[in-house]
Order: C-alpha cells, then structure tokens, then sequence
C-alpha cells in the first residue's frame, strides 16, 4: 500500500508537509500543496483515518440534524454537506430528530458518546432551539446553522427570507392579482415566518387591502397544502392566486386544482418555495422562489471543518414558470 513516506518522496517534501496538505491545514503554498496533491493522485494515495483522527483528536464526522418535514429542503442541503464533506475527508452523519421534547436530547447525547462528531449541522427549526444550542454549547461541540433567528453561539448564515416573500407578492400583483391566499409555515419555523412578512409587505407597498382570512396555516406538507388549498379556494370569494410557502404545500394546492377542475395558471395561479427537483416535474412546472440549498450546505461544512469566516451572503431568486399569470377576467 501507498504509504505518506512514498507521497513525501514524489513531491520531494517533509512528512509534515504532506500531512498538512491532507488534512487541509492553512499555511501552506499554493506551489507546494499543487504540488502533494498531485503525488497523492499518481501514487492513488489514501490517508489513514484512524491515523488522522489519533494526530488530531478529530473524529472527521459532523453530524446533520434536522426535524423538519420538507424532504426537497432537507435533501437539497444534505446535497451539498455530503460533496463538501467528501471533498475535504469528512463524513456526514444524518440524524432526524423528533421537535420538542426531551428525547432529542437522548438522540443527540447517544450520537456524541457514539461518534463524538467534530461539529453539527442544524436547519429550520432546530436552528431556532434554544434548548438544543444550551445543550450543544454544554458538550462543546462547534455548530453552524442555516436560517437561525435566537442568539446562539457558532456558525449562522441569515437568509433573505422578508425580501422573498415581497418579491413574491409584487410578482403576483403585477399580474393584477389582489385576492391572494397565502398558505402559512409552521409556528415554530422562525425564518420561515418572515416570508409571511414580507407578503404583508408587498400587499402594503401596493395599497392592496390585507384580509386575514386569506392567511391560513399549513404544516410544510403535500397533505395540508391540500387542506389549506380547500379552505381557502372555498371562501365565499376564493382567491385567483395562492402562494405556499413551501414547494411540498403548492405542489399539493397544484393537485387540488386538477381534482376540482380548476386550471392553473387561468383560473388560479400558484407560487411555492424552495425550488425543488419536484417544481420542474410538476405540471405546469411551478413558480417558486430558489434558495442556493447545495451552497449553503457546503458553506456551512467549510464553517465546520475549517473555522468560521464572515458568513456568505445567499441570493433568493423567483423562478418564474408556468404555474403563475395573469388575473383571470
């Protein structure tokens, strides 16, 4: 087997070198790390993990956390963990975690005495925890998070979520719409609430008269954008646009008007969030706005694995597709 001392011999450098060339050390010459690299690749290199975790009292693990129930959400960010993890040496641990209650706290204790991971990961709304940040700053344990709003220690990448959802709002009032059903995130997803926000925003920036009794509540789920599409589109003047907060509730409110009859974007237009594989397939594809989740993902590895740096700033963007048009009539 290839052994460090034959990659130090090819590139004509220290054991030393090479070592810190693999496990990503900083400080090292651009010249010199092309040059390790590229006797790692010849030589068909591979470290030894065991070796690597006793030099540096690392674990090269970093443990994925999430309750929430989007599966295009978690998916998409788990993407990008797992390319960057494997590029840099690391392995992602993906655990769901049930919300609330004292057994999350069962599963994570149970995780760190397992595999004593070198940092976690948290999304919506277990970047809002409170509980579980105590619980993470007691183990000492490095955590970077996407989309927290509580004061917490680590790594945290804010999103434009207020600014999201007026963009939205202003694309479907520019389509003439002003009765427009918006079907809401759960309580305990904080970020997610901003986008509610910001649609409250865009409706005022545009005179649009604000009727609560378009705002209901959705779960994040296929299931009660169904639901919540019912209740709204039963109102005794339903809205002619529907915007879900999430991708899996408009793809649900998309099927519910195929059942009644209803045709989109005609008859009734619809907007979701997150832009997941399922908004290209679906028919017609869906209006939504696009969250970088493979770049956040990555970002918050390299916060990880490498230290914290200035967070990076994500762009929200509308992807405008078939599902949204003009103002029937």
């Amino acid at each position: 087997m290839t052994s460090i001392h034959d990659v130090a011999a090819l590139a004509k450098v220290s054991i030393k070198t090479v070592s810190r060339v693999v496990n990503d050390a900083p400080n090292v010459s651009a010249e010199l790390r092309e040059r390790v690299q590229a006797a790692v690749r010849e030589l068909g290199y591979r470290p030894n993990q065991s070796a690597r975790r006793l030099a540096g009292g690392r674990s090269f693990m970093i443990a994925y956390l999430y309750s929430n129930p989007a599966p295009g959400y978690i998916s998409g960010i788990q993407s990008g963990a797992a390319a960057r993890c494997r590029e840099l040496g690391y392995h992602l641990v993906v655990e769901p975690i049930s919300p609330g209650g004292e057994e999350r706290f069962d599963v994570l204790d149970r995780l760190v005495a397992a595999l004593r991971p070198d940092g976690v990961l948290l999304v919506p709304p277990l970047s809002d925890d409170a509980a579980m940040l105590a619980r993470l700053a007691e183990l000492r344990l490095p955590c970077a998070r996407i989309a927290g709003s509580v004061v917490g220690a680590g790594f945290n990448i804010h999103t434009p979520e207020r600014a999201a959802g007026r963009m939205v709002a202003d694309h479907l009032i520019a389509h003439g719409h002003r009765r427009i059903g918006i079907i809401t995130p759960p309580a305990k997803h904080r970020s997610a609430l901003r986008r509610v926000e910001g649609f409250r925003d865009g409706l005022a920036a545009a005179a649009v008269p604000i009727d609560e009794s378009l705002f209901v509540d959705g779960g994040f789920t296929f299931a009660s954008g169904i639901a919540a599409g019912e209740a709204l589109l039963a109102l005794p003047e339903p809205p002619s646009a529907i915007f879900a907060t999430n991708d899996d509730m408009a793809l649900g409110v998309l099927t519910l008007a195929h059942q009644i009859g209803l045709r989109v974007p005609e008859d009734l237009s619809v907007v979701g969030f997150d832009d997941t594989p399922a908004s290209l397939t679906s028919w017609p594809p869906l209006t939504t706005v696009r969250q970088p989740l493979e770049d956040m993902g990555r970002a918050v590895i390299d916060a990880l694995a490498n230290g914290p740096d200035d967070a990076p700033e994500f762009l929200f963007t509308l992807m405008e597709r078939a599902s949204s048009g003009p103002k029937p009539g």
